[in-house]
C-alpha cells in the first residue's frame, strides 16, 4: 500500500499542509499514522479522503458541514459536483480524484461534459493539458505510482483516438503533408495524438507512425512520401542522443523538409537550429502555424 507524507497531500489537493492539520485537530477528518520511529504519514484511503473534502471544500461546502458527513453522503455530493459546470482548479482536483481512486467513470463524466460544451479541441488545451502538467508534477514527485499514471493516461489517449477516427482525411493535392513520429526511445505520445488531431481536422494529410521510430525507419518512409513536414518531440526522458545532434541529423538528412519539433527538452536547452528547422513552443503556437 502506498504512504504519502503530508507535503504529497498538499502538492495532490493543493491545501496547505498547515491548513491540513488544522482541519485534523479541530474535525476529524482524516487520520494520520506514524512508523515505529514516530513520523506521520497517510494512506491511500487518507488521500482519497482529503481529495474529496477539498473538492467539496472548494466547491462552497464548509469544512464543519463536511466533518458531519457520512462517506456515503460524501460521495454522493461529489457526483453531483462533477455534473456540473467546475472551474478550472475544480476541474483538476475531480480529474486528480479519478486518477488517484482509478475511476474511469468518473473521468468520462468530467471530459464528456467538457467536450459536449466546447468541443473536443477546447477541452484538450484548456482541460486535459493543464491536468497532464499536473500529472507531470506529482509522477516527478513520486506523489503517484506508475499504475495511477498508465491508467489516466490510457484513458485520454482512448478519447483522443476515437475523435481522430472520426475526422475524414485529406484527399486534396494542395493538402499540406505531414510526417509525425516519436523517435526511438520516446514512448509519451499523447501531445503528437493531439497534433495530428488538430492537423487532420484542419485538412491536412498526416503519415502518423507513433512512437519509439528507429531513424532508418522514418528514412524509409520519407522516400515513400516525401512530406513537407516532419514533425517530433523530446521529452525529460530522451536519452538516446543529445538532441542537438538528433535535430540536426533531421534537417540535414531531410533538407527539403520542413522540421518542426518540440518537448522539454527543445523548450528548456540552447539549441541551434538549421534554416529549415523551428521550434514548436506550445499547441497554441503550432495553431498559429497553422492558420499561416
Amino acid at each position: 500500500m502506498a504512504i504519502y507524507s503530508i507535503k504529497d497531500l498538499e502538492k495532490l489537493s493543493g491545501i496547505k499542509a498547515h491548513t491540513i492539520r488544522a482541519w485534523e485537530q479541530r474535525y476529524n477528518v482524516i487520520h494520520p499514522k506514524r512508523t515505529q520511529t514516530n513520523i506521520r504519514y497517510y494512506n491511500e484511503a487518507d488521500l482519497r479522503s482529503l481529495l474529496n473534502i477539498a473538492l467539496l471544500n472548494k466547491n462552497g461546502f464548509k469544512i464543519s458541514k463536511i466533518a458531519k458527513m457520512s462517506s456515503t453522503e460524501i460521495a454522493q455530493e461529489i457526483a453531483q459536483v462533477s455534473e456540473v459546470h467546475l472551474e478550472h482548479d475544480m476541474q483538476l482536483d475531480a480529474l486528480t480524484i479519478s486518477m488517484i481512486e482509478l475511476n474511469g467513470y468518473r473521468f468520462d463524466k468530467i471530459i464528456s461534459a467538457n467536450i459536449d460544451q466546447m468541443g473536443f479541441e477546447k477541452t484538450m488545451i484548456e482541460v486535459i493539458n493543464p491536468f497532464l502538467d499536473k500529472l507531470s508534477l506529482l509522477w516527478l514527485t513520486g506523489s503517484i505510482n506508475p499504475a495511477q499514471e498508465h491508467f489516466i493516461s490510457c484513458l485520454i489517449r482512448q478519447k483522443l483516438i476515437v475523435a481522430i477516427d472520426k475526422l475524414p482525411y485529406a484527399h486534396s493535392d494542395e493538402a499540406a503533408k505531414y510526417l509525425v513520429f516519436l523517435p526511438e526511445g520516446e514512448i509519451h505520445e499523447l501531445s503528437v495524438l493531439f497534433l495530428t488531431y488538430l492537423l487532420r481536422e484542419r485538412g491536412n494529410k498526416v503519415i502518423y507512425l507513433g512512437q519509439n521510430v528507429p531513424f532508418n525507419d522514418l528514412a524509409a518512409v520519407y522516400k515513400i512520401h516525401n512530406p513537407d513536414y516532419i514533425f517530433t518531440m523530446f521529452s525529460g526522458a530522451f536519452v538516446k542522443q543529445p538532441v542537438q545532434d538528433y535535430i540536426h541529423r533531421l534537417a540535414t538528412s531531410f533538407s527539403d523538409t520542413r522540421i518542426l519539433v518540440s518537448g522539454y527538452q527543445v523548450l528548456v536547452n540552447p539549441i541551434e537550429l538549421s534554416e529549415n528547422a523551428s521550434i514548436v513552443e506550445s499547441f497554441d503556437h503550432f495553431i498559429e502555424f497553422l492558420k499561416h
